[in-house]
């Protein structure tokens, strides 16, 4: 979730947001009880993972040793942490769509086979569901995603940390390192090199360039990306580094920036108390930028969105009038059944509608919560979002206007999600995934122009 134009504050606002509303702490809560109780299928479901795989099928075709390795994996999987490190895309905070990332690796015979997370493609990422598969290289698949092959770039096999529930206290050692200060003597010259005020670890770019040459058995150098083409080669021999790097293996994504909610901490944009816990409890001893400890509290307890907690006051009629729910309903309370009728159909017959009304109409089709609920639908919060709208209008209201415009495009989104995992994409006639009908990138088919393409509009953008 890093660009060349979204550095500094605009960046961490983008993050800060995401955090607000990419992982509720009521999925964060439900997975976590599932997990606790040794049901991994239970805490992925909660998590909105669907998983692809099924453990009997992989004791019969690899042997019940490498189920068992996998089963262990899963057991520690924590996949609300997962989504919550998952990259995301500069624009809108949602997941980076059509992506491919391993988990782990467990040797079979002369290759591994990979544990690996997935994302969907952009047509069908309304939701933002993430789905749990093994990859073999020998064994291609002609499933529906556009990359079935684990992404280079963004493999999360040497980072257990982000995923993995027992690790994830080394986010602390990650976070940590040697200092970079210009006076420091042990500062590397090639820092300077690197742009400032963008989030790069630099601190780090020389061990987790140990750890992945280790990882894979290799010796040679490491390439940075930096961004607009450039490269930073990282040697062997004491870190030196060097422009270019053609063939050379990229440092992992996860290994190149660094946690966005250490720069929102140390910025003073956010409160541990907003953090997952595993998160907050890893950076509870990690410095903040003045000098401060960071509070590792655990999240405050899910909260619907305003309007649960009282009545709203309009002004109508030269006097301060209540608005609340009575039996289900947004109603006002300072006007008889039967002043309201008549003024219902006043303002049937073209008279001007009673504040107290207008405030009503105005709440079922253009609430003040809108940009909130939009927000919860684009990141596939939907039981949050139907408590945003419940708390505000009661469950018996039905939503009216641009609110329901919106529900009606999450709802269409979903179906697209549906079609997507069903191995159905509407406006392409060739089947998904075989290599010569692949989707691109941004999951048009490649042989079709955009106007041959029947897809709904998408859900609405949060902004």
């Amino acid at each position: 979730m890093h660009s060349l134009i979204a550095d500094g504050r605009a960046r961490l606002l983008s993050w800060r947001r995401v955090r607000e509303f990419a992982v509720p702490a009521l999925m964060i809560e439900t997975a976590t009880a599932r997990r606790n109780a040794g049901d991994w299928a239970g805490a992925c479901a909660a998590a909105h993972f669907d998983v692809d795989l099924d453990l009997r099928s992989v004791a019969s075709g690899y042997g019940r040793e490498c189920a068992a390795l996998i089963r262990a994996d899963l057991r520690r999987l924590a996949p609300d942490l997962l989504r919550w490190h998952l990259p995301r895309t500069v624009s809108d905070g949602l997941l980076r769509p059509g992506l491919t990332m391993s988990l782990a690796r467990y040797p079979v015979a002369d290759h591994d086979v990979h544990l690996v997370v997935r994302t969907a493609p952009s047509w069908a990422e309304a939701g933002q569901r993430v789905s749990l598969a093994l990859w073999d290289p020998t064994r291609p698949g002609t499933g529906p995603h556009p990359r079935p092959r684990p992404d280079r770039r963004f493999r999360l096999d040497l980072h257990p940390h982000l995923w993995a529930a027992d690790r994830a206290p080394d986010l602390r050692e990650r976070c940590d390192g040697p200092a970079t200060e210009p006076d420091d003597p042990a500062r590397p010259a090639w820092i300077d090199d690197v742009p400032a005020g963008r989030g790069y670890a630099v601190h780090r770019w020389t061990a987790e360039a140990a750890i992945l040459r280790d990882a894979d058995g290799y010796d040679g150098p490491v390439a940075v990306r930096l961004g607009n083409g450039r490269r930073l080669l990282l040697t062997g021999d004491g870190g030196t580094v060097m422009r270019a790097a053609n063939g050379a293996p990229v440092l992992p994504h996860a290994a190149t920036w660094l946690p966005p909610d250490l720069e929102l901490l140390r910025a003073g944009m956010i409160t541990a108390a907003a953090l997952h816990p595993l998160v907050a409890e890893a950076l509870a001893s990690v410095a903040t930028g003045d000098g401060d400890r960071v509070d590792g509290a655990a999240p405050a307890g899910y909260d619907p969105g305003p309007g649960t907690d009282g009545s709203r006051l309009v002004e109508c009629c030269g006097q301060v009038h209540r608005l609340a729910l009575v039996d289900g309903r947004l109603t006002p309370l300072d006007h008889e059944a039967g002043e309201l009728r008549r003024e219902e159909l006043l303002a049937l017959l073209g008279g001007p509608p009673l504040p107290c009304l207008r405030a009503v109409t105005t709440a079922t089709r253009q609430p003040e919560c809108l940009d909130e609920v939009r927000a919860r639908l684009d990141h596939g919060d939907h039981a949050g979002a139907a408590a945003v709208i419940a708390g505000l209008l009661g469950p018996d209201l039905e939503p009216e206007g641009a609110l329901r415009e919106v529900l009606t495009e999450a709802e269409a989104g979903r179906i697209d999600h549906g079609l997507y995992r069903a191995g159905l994409a509407t406006g392409v006639n060739a089947p998904i995934g075989s290599p010569k009908d692949r989707a691109g990138r941004r999951g048009r088919h490649h042989r079709l122009p955009k106007n041959r393409l029947r897809l709904p509009k998408r859900a609405a953008v949060l902004r």
